[in-house]
Formats: structure tokens, sequence, C-alpha cells
């Protein structure tokens, strides 16, 4: 059997109406490619037909691996399972939402022929996305290398290609709680980027709603700074000093005026706004309480229903 060069990862949840065209449109460039390589399908709990129809493009190619979750386990898991089981010398992450162009993918490739271990996609342009999507991934982004004290790159997602020896690393990492962007800039080796206009989606809705991007930039930001933790004392002290001074502008005022001030609606606005500090401090704090109680639980990552191709496929 040949060796396999590139692994192209493709996580799959709900996406029926295009995963024909995604297939299409990667084999057409893998097969340009010229080398040996594989196409790792991850269903993640689809309620659709997503399954049947990867099952049906595998059995006609012998090159298509599909991996079947027993339930959503989210994408970031479902990426860390292709990751895990590809065979490839470089692998490539891409959604299969057609976003992200496969068409790319050969400027990665030969930015890793020339020695690059990790070739992530910028996107200058985004097609199809609300103002507001566009101006939280710019916020996002700044905030969470403030936070976290990495240079995790700017507007790059997680199509990217890694090196055998980068996923190996990866493989090291068993964190719940997983933004593979950042651990991918963890792990570090030589990086660059491709630059590319992100397109809409070519069928289907988005996955990521407002909830799951949050959780998503909670972990990015937890996972990867212990800062928010230490935010809480400053700026706790700080609400106490405001206070102090406060407190001694209604004393200075109740001595110099007739009739003195009513200030009780402010001194309970204070203590509202200092009680309100305190809750979001502990509130922070069972954030990274919570995510310690899911480590020591030591569940696997993901559970699969079954493999289909590739080795011990079926």
């Amino acid at each position: 059997m040949k060796e396999i060069v590139y692994s192209v990862i493709a996580p799959a949840c709900n996406e029926e109406e295009g995963i024909e065209e995604f297939y299409r449109r990667v084999k057409d460039v893998m097969d340009a490619a010229g080398e040996e390589y594989e196409l790792v399908f991850v269903n993640d709990g689809s309620r659709d037909s997503t399954i049947d129809k990867l099952l049906k493009i595998q059995s006609r190619d012998r090159r298509v691996v599909v991996l079947d979750f027993s339930r959503n386990f989210g994408h970031q898991i479902a990426v860390t399972a292709g990751i895990e089981h590809a065979r490839g010398r470089a692998v490539v992450v891409i959604d299969a939402d057609l976003q992200d162009p496969p068409e790319v993918i050969p400027q990665m490739i030969e930015m890793w022929k020339q020695g690059c271990e990790v070739v992530y996609g910028k996107r200058v342009k985004r097609k199809g996305e609300s103002a507001f999507k566009r101006m939280t991934a710019f916020l996002f982004y700044r905030v969470l290398n403030v936070l976290s004290g990495q240079k995790i790159p700017k507007d790059a997602g997680d199509f990217r290609l890694l090196d055998r020896k980068v996923c190996e690393a990866m493989k090291t990492l068993r964190e719940h709680g997983r933004f593979l962007r950042g651990m991918v800039n963890w792990v570090g080796f030589r990086q660059a980027k491709v630059e590319y206009v992100r397109d809409p989606r070519f069928a289907g809705e988005t996955k990521y709603t407002m909830k799951k991007m949050m959780r998503l930039a909670g972990d990015g930001i937890v996972g990867f700074s212990a800062r928010p933790l230490k935010i809480a004392l400053p700026a706790g002290l700080a609400v106490c000093f405001l206070a102090l001074l406060y407190l001694i502008a209604m004393i200075i005022l109740t001595c110099v005026l007739t009739p003195p001030p009513t200030y009780l609606h402010f001194v309970l606005a204070a203590i509202l706004g200092v009680l309100g500090l305190v809750l979001c401090a502990l509130g922070i704090m069972g954030i990274y309480m919570g995510r310690i109680f899911d480590e020591v639980q030591n569940r696997p990552l993901y559970i699969l229903r079954g493999k289909y191709g590739g080795e011990n496929g079926g």
C-alpha cells in the first residue's frame, strides 16, 4: 500500500445539502496534487441524511474514511478525532460548508514543501457575514491575545495544514475544553500564513450559534490564561477605592451643605455595584472550577459509533 502523503479532515454536522459538492471540489484539488491522499469525514451527530451520503461516497471511493460519532460532540472535538485518525504526512483541516475554499490547499502544500510545519489560512475578507459577526471576530482575537499572553494569529480559523510532527504533538494535549487554533500555536513549530477570501456557505445554515461562539471564545480565553482570575482582585480594589472616595465626598458635602444631600440611593447603588463585582469574580472562579471538574472525570473526548474505510475500517 502506498504511503499516504495528505490527509484532509472535514467535520460535518447536518451538511446533507452541500456534502457532495464539497467532496467533488476537494477531490478535484487533491487529484491534481498527484500524490496519495485520504479524505477523512467526521460526522458530528448529524440529524439529517449526512451520514447516509457520506457512506455512499465512501463505498465508491477507497480514499474516503468516515468517522461516525455516537452523538454531537462539537466541532473542536470532531477536528481532534480527525487528527487522531489521519495517516498523512501532512494534514489539512477544512470545514465541509465550503466557506473555506479547497482551492487554497495547493498553496498550503507548496509552503509545507518549503519547510513550514503549520500553514494557516488568514481571512482577508468575509463574504456573506453580518457586520456584527465581523466585528465580534475582530474583537475576539485581539482580546484573546491580550488575556492569554500568546500571539494567536488574528483572523485565522481552523482551516490549516499541519505537519505530522505537529499532529503527534497535538495528540498529547487531552483537555476537554479545546480551542485548537490556540493549541496549535502553543505547541509551536514553524508557521506561515496563506491569505484568502472566505466565501458564504454553499448550503444550509451555520452550526455556530451565538451560544457556541461564546463557548468557543470562553474556551480560548480560559484554556490559555489565568489572567481573568487575577483581574478580579485589582478590579475589586479599584471599586473599593472609588467607594471610599465617594464616602469621603458625601461626608464633606453633609458638613457644608444645608440641607444635606440625599445620598441613600447612591450608597445603595455603590453596594449593589460591589456585590455585582463580587459575583463576577465568583463566576470567573466557577468557570475555572468547572473546567477542573471536567478534566478530573477523565472521560474520553468522543465516542465512535463506527469507522468506515481506512485501517480497520468497515
